[in-house]
């Protein structure tokens, strides 16, 4: 049998349910999401809910995270089309960071264009040769994913 999202009892998000008072809401009223993909295991995103963001999640079956630079509600793929369908919502063992297993529509989660936000890696800038680890001086960050799809085109 599959797992499926329930929709809270209240029908109004502003309503009260005890499954959002289980979450312990930072001092902001916010709570750290991860965002995975269900097929894969591959995390795409990092974003944050605050009660609403979260009873639309679970009402509508996607994902709508809280943009604090916005200072607003943003329903992922709002503007690009890139949507993310929640398959199963977790909590973690302090019910402090939320867990949504999704399906990535689209394949883009990232608003540079690539599959994942987590695109960067930390390198040595200079091989080591066996000698040992590097000092920070020698790394960097560098985009070791592609570009799928050019951002200009995607946010017209």
């Amino acid at each position: 049998m599959t797992a499926q999202i329930i929709t809270p009892d209240a029908g109004t998000v502003s309503g009260a349910s005890q499954w959002l008072d289980a979450i312990k809401w930072d001092e902001q009223g916010l709570v750290p999401v991860i965002a995975q993909e269900a097929a894969s295991n591959e995390v795409v995103m990092f974003a944050w809910m605050n009660r609403d963001a979260l009873a639309l999640t679970v009402q509508s079956g996607e994902a709508v995270y809280w943009s604090r630079s916005r200072k607003k509600l943003w329903h992922k793929g709002e503007e690009s089309g890139h949507t993310q369908k929640v398959i199963q919502l977790r909590v973690d063992c302090d019910a402090d960071v939320v867990l949504l297993k999704i399906e990535q529509i689209g394949g883009i989660a990232c608003h540079t264009g690539r599959h994942s936000c987590f695109f960067q890696q930390l390198v040595a800038k200079v091989s080591l040769d066996g000698a040992g680890s590097p000092d920070s001086s020698q790394l960097e960050w560098q985009a070791v994913e592609p570009v799928l799809k050019d951002p200009q085109t995607i946010y017209k």
